[in-house]
C-alpha cells in the first residue's frame, strides 16, 4: 500500500518513468528553484569534446536563474561550474 501511495505522489508509471506534467528546474549556481514566471532564466547545454577537440555527442546542462543573470554573475557562474564539471569528467 505504501509503494502505491508513493507512486501516486511522485507520478511514476508502471515502467518506472517519471510522468509529471511540470518538473521545476533548479539554478545550477544558487540551487534556487526556477519558477515558471522567471522569464530571465536560461538553460545551456555545454558540449563535451574528445582529445582532438571534436564534439562527441555528450553534453552537460547548466540552468541559471534570472536572479544570477540580473546580478551580472552568470559568466563567472558558468565558468566555475564548467571548471568543476570538466575536472569530474577528465576533460582537458
Amino acid at each position: 500500500a505504501l509503494s502505491s501511495t508513493r507512486a501516486r505522489l511522485t507520478m511514476i508509471n508502471a515502467d518506472g518513468e517519471n510522468v509529471d506534467l511540470y518538473i521545476p528546474r533548479k539554478c545550477s549556481w544558487t540551487n534556487r528553484l526556477i519558477t515558471a514566471k522567471d522569464k530571465a532564466s536560461v538553460q545551456l547545454n555545454v558540449g563535451h569534446l574528445d582529445a582532438n577537440g571534436v564534439y562527441d555527442g555528450r553534453y552537460t546542462t547548466v540552468a541559471l536563474a534570472g536572479y544570477v543573470r540580473s546580478k551580472g554573475e552568470s559568466d563567472s557562474a558558468i565558468d566555475l561550474l564548467w571548471q568543476k564539471k570538466k575536472a569530474a569528467i577528465n576533460q582537458a
